[in-house]
């Protein structure tokens, strides 16, 4: 079902429902007051005759002797009226068509009665000797009620037509701008990412013009840096590769002790780009829509004891935990936690002396939980600090893949957190990675 006409059934409905019940709200009024309107008129002409009787002496005398049959002939437009006068219980009046029975047995005030398969309403009014009752026929009554309705309905039903025709025009005019937005998007080729021009299209649509070139950008953005990712991994996995394949060669066509030197080389390489596929997985899982929860809570101090163990497992002491042992629970999976903080210990511990020990400090807030990584390493310049959380960046031909602080700061992106290294005075570099605590519910 198309938007005009999924649109045209809810406004058309609606309509229907609402003047529906708005015009038997009023056909219900209006036949109470028909009736009512009819009922006083019987009254009224039963009042009037009385009146004009009692201005005759000689109905009152009895001089006028009994009612005779009527030589005026009746309208048929009047046949469904009748009305009968009589005086001391003789009738001395009656109008031509009129049913005895229906006059002769009414009871004072209102009554209804079935008279030969008609029913009839009637007004009786008894005063000082002197009967006057009027009556007519209920189907006259219905025919004109009948009528009424039909007058009243038909120009209903013709306006709720007629607007209904000019609601699919105006909901088709009104879908138009939509249509040529989708016209648009419909001619562009799968790669073009520019910004829809906001000139032809409607004030309406703006906002969801707007959003639509927002979505674009961040699009363009991501596959940029797809692009730039699928170039840079090409050119790093080539290099490791291309010595593997020479080690072998190298290991194939030599003996004994040159032999084992190069297939130790080969192995360093495999290791080296095992490692970078690694680093290179979990960035893209970290970028993407990947589920990491895997249900561990991850607490700071236990982050930081298993981020030392997998950094340094052979010299644990070389890393010094400053913590004050307080739990707090961080609002990120453990996984992440974990990998984040290695990967800035092992940073720390590759670019430090051997001699040098590594500092970790862990400092709470209400809402934050700082990690602060201090080495004694040869620290970096201005603009090197600017290009070390870039992919695949390294000072000069240093080993690692150049991923590992690329990494920290897309976890920390991702779960609201921060990541900042500073040069430190005394010499060195200090990481800070700032990462959020998680909410506790409140138990009471």
């Amino acid at each position: 079902m198309t938007l005009r006409v999924r649109l045209l059934l809810m406004i058309g409905v609606s309509m229907l429902l609402l003047w529906g019940g708005v015009a038997i709200w009023m056909l219900h009024g209006l036949e109470q007051e028909m009736q009512r309107t009819l009922d006083q008129r019987l009254e009224m002409s039963a009042h009037m005759v009385a009146g004009l009787m009692s201005q005759n002496p000689a109905a009152w005398d009895g001089s006028s002797g009994k009612a005779g049959v009527s030589t005026l002939s009746m309208p048929e437009t009047v046949k469904g009226l009748a009305c009968q006068v009589s005086l001391r219980g003789e009738v001395i009046a009656r109008t031509p068509g009129a049913a005895p029975q229906a006059i002769d047995l009414a009871t004072p005030g209102f009554s209804d009665r079935n008279i030969k398969g008609e029913d009839w309403r009637s007004y009786t009014l008894d005063k000082l000797g002197l009967r006057v009752t009027t009556s007519d026929r209920l189907s006259e009554r219905s025919t004109l009620l009948r009528n009424v309705m039909v007058a009243a309905v038909v120009p209903f039903v013709v306006a709720l037509l007629g607007s209904l025709l000019v609601l699919w025009f105006g909901v088709g005019s009104g879908l138009r701008p939509l249509e040529r937005l989708r016209q648009v998007l419909a001619s562009r080729t799968p790669d073009s990412l520019t910004p829809i021009e906001n000139a032809p299209i409607s004030r309406d649509l703006r906002p969801l013009v707007n959003t639509l070139n927002h979505l674009l950008a961040r699009v363009s953005e991501t596959f940029s840096r797809e692009r730039r990712f699928t170039s840079d991994a090409a050119h790093e996995l080539r290099t490791p590769l291309t010595a593997i394949k020479i080690h072998l060669q190298v290991a194939r066509i030599t003996h004994a002790q040159e032999a084992v030197v190069a297939m130790d080389y080969a192995e360093e390489g495999v290791a080296r780009l095992q490692h970078s596929l690694s680093q290179l997985l979990t960035l893209s899982q970290v970028e993407g829509d990947f589920s990491w929860d895997d249900g561990r809570v991850a607490e700071a101090n236990e982050v930081a004891r298993l981020a030392i163990r997998d950094a340094a497992p052979d010299a644990t002491e070389r890393i010094v935990l400053d913590s004050d042992g307080n739990r707090a629970e961080l609002s990120l999976p453990q996984a992440l936690a974990v990998t984040a903080l290695r990967n800035l210990l092992d940073n720390a511990l590759r670019h430090s002396p051997a001699e040098n020990s590594i500092r970790l400090e862990i400092r709470r807030s209400p809402e934050t939980i700082r990690f602060h990584v201090l080495d004694r390493g040869p620290g970096l310049s201005d603009k090197e600090l600017v290009l070390a959380t870039q992919r695949f960046w390294r000072r000069g031909s240093g080993r690692g893949s150049g991923l590992g602080l690329s990494i920290v700061a897309a976890i920390a992106e991702r779960f609201g957190g921060s990541f900042e290294l500073l040069q430190r005075p005394e010499g060195g570099l200090e990481a800070k990675l700032t990462l959020t605590r998680k909410k506790q519910l409140d138990s009471s």
